[in-house]
């Protein structure tokens, strides 16, 4: 059988966080192959990151959702500019964009993200993958986590069980066995519960290196009924709304006890979901805004047996990971290979997925890029 081509692709995500948009430039061949290029964060100004922290939980598009949609758009379209620019790279294959997510909803099998492929390929010049969790949600997955199939690549060649923490406005876990398919799931909150409390109250975007948790003292009454919610006791595979937990009563704590309480809720959280893994891993790679957060890296550290490691420490780079795989999938996608499997969405056979936006007969973009 031949061997499948290199592909050059660009991968674009801008998480729950709503904090930017990573690109990465990855080549692969949507298995196994992956040699990571280039990256680059755009992070959101603060007038744009609030109107699309308004539109989160909506359903209905209105001219506000329409408008932001085309806004966010042309800021991908200038990401990938700027990425290809500065990478001096040739032409490129093919762009994953994962757009934002308002709202997700897989008990109903319903997710929304913003984002025009169709308006993403015209301004870049190059072919589009993207909506790729409907398909999943089709089929009877939950439509999320979608990284795992690249978390798989990305660590081979290492020891295994291997668990792999995303922690972003929610946190979700990829487990690696040394042999058959991976299993995941959202584990609970991550930063967002926290970056809305320190918004809320400071003005400030998030809680910059714990500073405000540090500060503060855990309220030990709290969690326990927290962690009672009926999501932790649920089998998984599941996933989360960033929205989920937002009703949590945090009366008449200040704005130190607040972060610390929210903080160790979703460290604890994350330890909670140790007890669905079929074998406990020999140590835990974190990737994700997270993983800056020393007070949160402690809390975790400190609930779970083994060792909690950024991913830098495996030689990988946790700013531009979730962009990587969404190259990856793009890739994958065109080659009809599946994204998503039983173990990781719940779907009931490993599923294909995403839609196609080709570049059209105007190339005057590439072809400006491939002669530089």
């Amino acid at each position: 059988m031949s061997k499948a081509r290199l592909w050059r692709a660009v991968g674009l995500m801008s998480g729950t966080s709503a904090d930017g948009i990573d690109a990465a430039l990855i080549e692969t061949d949507g298995e196994a192959v992956v040699q990571c290029g280039p990256a680059l964060s755009e992070p959101y100004d603060p007038a744009f990151r609030a109107r699309l922290l308004a539109a989160y939980g909506s359903w209905d598009p209105t001219e506000e959702t329409a408008a932001l949609e085309q806004e966010l758009t042309r800021r991908h379209a200038a990401a990938v500019d700027r990425l290809l620019a500065d990478a001096g790279a040739a032409a490129v294959d093919v762009i994953g964009f994962h757009g934002q997510t308002l709202s997700h909803d897989p008990a109903r099998g319903r997710t929304w993200q913003i984002g025009d492929g169709e308006a993403l390929a015209a301004l870049t010049g190059i072919d589009v993958v993207f909506d790729l969790r409907s398909a999943d949600m089709a089929a009877g997955g939950q439509g999320a986590p979608l990284v795992p199939a690249y978390h798989l690549a990305l660590a081979a060649g290492l020891p295994q069980p291997l668990a792999v923490l995303n922690i972003g406005g929610v946190a979700n876990i990829t487990w690696l066995p040394e042999a058959g398919g991976p299993i995941a799931f959202d584990t609970g909150p991550g930063n967002g519960l926290v970056d809305d409390w320190v918004q809320r109250h400071t003005g400030a975007p998030c809680d910059r290196d714990g500073l405000l948790a540090a500060a503060g003292r855990v309220d030990e009454d709290r969690l326990p009924r927290w962690l009672a919610d009926s999501y932790f006791a649920r089998r998984p595979p599941k996933s989360l709304d960033r929205k989920d937990f937002a009703g949590l009563d945090l009366t008449g704590m200040s704005v130190e006890d607040g972060a610390a309480t929210l903080t160790a809720f979703t460290a604890r959280a994350i330890a909670r979901s140790a007890e669905w893994l079929p074998r406990p891993p020999i140590r835990w790679l974190v990737t994700g805004g997270g993983r800056h957060n020393p007070v949160l890296m402690a809390a975790i550290a400190a609930a779970l047996p083994a060792p909690v490691l950024p991913v830098e420490s495996a030689g990988w780079d946790g700013d531009a990971i979730e962009a990587q795989a969404f190259a990856y999938l793009a890739v994958r996608s065109r080659r009809g290979l599946p994204l998503t499997f039983p173990g990781t969405t719940g779907v009931g056979r490993p599923t294909t997925g995403g839609r196609f936006a080709p570049a059209g007969p105007d190339q005057a973009i590439s072809d400006r890029r491939s002669s530089r």
